[in-house]
């Protein structure tokens, strides 16, 4: 999976398929994010057991670029919705951006001393069909057809992320610093 994911950060994605592929397919690449010196890509893995007949996954791999070189950092995920790579409308999702994953991975692990981790963070979205495009600060990022988009980013501070219709304007905005907060119970 790994030379997989560096081959498509050197040569970008491939054209993707809105149907789930044939049976013998072990993984098919979502989306990936460059910021810089950082990125993520991810992917709908299915089970290559044969355990569970259909059962897929949605993974996040963060990676850093060091020297030149892509690093593998890290990552994770969790279990892809049925019919994942069916676009769905802010009706059925609830919104327009809808957060169903993040990660965070230290990106100077061979550090000497405990203090002074860098982080690379990542959070994967499903964004509403009316929506054409995300805005990530100063970058705008295509949405693919099946609605799946990754964001990765270094600073502090997560990033406010706007989904933009095909005009350019402003149809939702997720603040990821307030999602990712537990609500607290006022009783």
């Amino acid at each position: 999976m790994n030379e997989e994911c560096l081959r498509l950060l050197r040569d970008g994605l491939p054209d993707i398929r809105t149907e789930v592929p044939d049976v013998g397919l072990t993984f098919l690449p979502l989306c990936l994010d460059v910021d810089g010196d950082v990125a993520v890509v991810t992917v709908l893995t299915f089970d290559e057991t044969g355990n569970v007949p259909g059962e897929s996954f949605i993974d996040g791999w963060t990676f850093h670029r060091r020297n030149g070189e892509w690093m593998a950092l890290g990552g994770g995920g969790g279990a892809a919705p049925a019919e994942p790579l069916a676009r769905r409308s802010a009706a059925e999702l609830g919104r327009h951006l809808r957060r169903y994953g993040s990660g965070r991975t230290v990106r100077n692990a061979d550090r000497l001393l405990p203090w002074g981790a860098k982080y690379v963070n990542q959070v994967r979205l499903r964004v509403a069909a009316e929506a054409t495009q995300i805005r990530v600060g100063r970058r705008v990022i295509p949405v693919p057809q099946h609605g799946h988009v990754a964001v990765v980013w270094t600073a502090r501070r997560a990033p406010l992320i706007e989904a933009l219709d095909p005009a350019g304007r402003v149809l939702d905005a997720l603040e990821l610093e307030r999602s990712q907060t537990p609500e607290r119970n006022s009783a």
